[in-house]
């Protein structure tokens, strides 16, 4: 690992804190869900404790300084404009998306999302009393691309969409030409646009993502809380230029009351956007760093298992079809087995079952224990003496 100002080398341990990743399921070595093993950027954990030391934690209002650093923050890493009455806030993007689905659509309407995805996407859809459409991402030579064709025949059918950018679970940054293309479908049959960008700061070095552009039918979902892993801090905002739009969202969310503020949001997410940008740009190297870890490891010493290239997130997809056992049984057995939590593919979509996905945002020590732990548990399930 290269010289660091910051520490992404501790292990911290994490049991015992009603942590969900470390908690929930108590296995050896979680690496499934979507939260990070390191310590929190300096400056956060700062102002957190520098709030902690007021002894009064009634409600919170969401001061206009929380705004202001998020159109700070776009404008200075993306060249994007936004406005205060561009902006409401939300206690998470999930909440906010199953508030959005309640106010613009009705029940038994189909939701279009792309397959296979983040998995929560079918259950806020479905527990909406709602349908699940896909428009399945074509695999083909070890990489994805979008079924336009698919994309434009079943947008007649829906009032909504639902964006991963960049995408979850597969990494990818979708190309200006991709989102432009998706964009001109999406008015050209009036369908609601939501694009997910809560992955975005997650890049590797020296690339970008590209914000979903403005429009009328746009909404776009963002937080801080993967890019500073601040998830427990519920904090998140929905943006859109669309007054109208943005109104009938605010009054949806008020009645389900995802719009409050936690105490330690404010101060958590300010830190974040206004004095964590070197953190973030070091974290970057870091996971870039684990990334090839893991395409080297599996290279060398599992190569039945491929690693799907991808440029953001720092979350992997393996792909397992040479193996032939599906993803909720492999999953399954690598925790038995050896106590390795991966997510099975299934879980992202029917046409994710033959991968599983692998967080990598964890010390490099952990993240070698894991490999390990995969080629060990692979070994034990018999299925690769022939391959080797």
């Amino acid at each position: 690992m290269k010289n660091t100002k910051y520490d992404f080398e501790s292990v911290i341990d994490r049991k015992g804190t009603n942590c969900l990743k470390w908690d929930f399921f108590d296995d050896d070595l979680p690496m499934w869900v979507a939260d990070m093993d390191f310590k929190v950027a300096p400056a956060i954990e700062k102002a957190i404790k520098e709030r902690a030391e007021h002894p009064v934690y009634g409600y919170t209002i969401v001061p206009d300084e929380l705004f202001e650093s998020y159109i700070g923050w776009w404008d200075r890493r993306y060249g994007l404009e936004m406005s205060r009455e561009e902006m409401t806030y939300a206690i998470g993007v999930m909440p906010s998306i199953s508030s959005m689905i309640r106010c613009l659509t009705d029940e038994n309407d189909e939701i279009l999302i792309q397959s296979p995805v983040y998995h929560v996407f079918y259950y806020v859809i479905e527990d909406n009393n709602r349908k699940v459409l896909e428009n399945e991402l074509i695999y083909e030579n070890d990489e994805y691309k979008i079924d336009f064709d698919d994309l434009d025949e079943k947008l007649s059918k829906v009032k909504m969409m639902i964006l991963c950018n960049p995408h979850n679970p597969i990494g990818k940054i979708w190309s200006e030409n991709d989102l432009n293309r998706i964009g001109e479908l999406c008015k050209k049959h009036d369908v609601i646009l939501i694009s997910d960008e809560i992955h975005c700061d997650l890049t590797d070095p020296g690339v970008m993502y590209n914000p979903f552009k403005p429009d009328d039918n746009v909404i776009r979902c963002l937080s801080p809380s993967k890019s500073f892993n601040i998830a427990g801090f519920q904090s998140s905002i929905v943006q859109s230029t669309n007054a109208e739009l943005l109104e009938k969202i605010k009054t949806q969310m008020h009645i389900d009351n995802s719009d409050s503020c936690n105490v330690f949001a404010t101060s958590a997410v300010m830190a974040a956007y206004n004095e964590s940008e070197e953190w973030l740009e070091e974290l970057k190297e870091i996971l870039y760093e684990n990334k090839q870890i893991v395409k080297e490891y599996l290279a060398s010493e599992l190569p039945i298992v491929k690693l799907i290239d991808c440029d953001a997130t720092y979350l992997l997809w393996l792909d397992c079809s040479a193996l032939e056992v599906p993803s909720k049984i492999l999953s399954e057995f690598l925790r038995t087995n050896q106590g390795l939590f991966l997510s099975a593919g299934i879980d992202f979509g029917q046409n994710g079952d033959d991968f599983l996905r692998l967080n990598i945002a964890c010390p490099q020590k952990l993240l070698k224990e894991g490999l390990g732990k995969l080629k060990a548990g692979v070994t034990a399930l018999n299925i690769i003496n022939n391959h080797f």
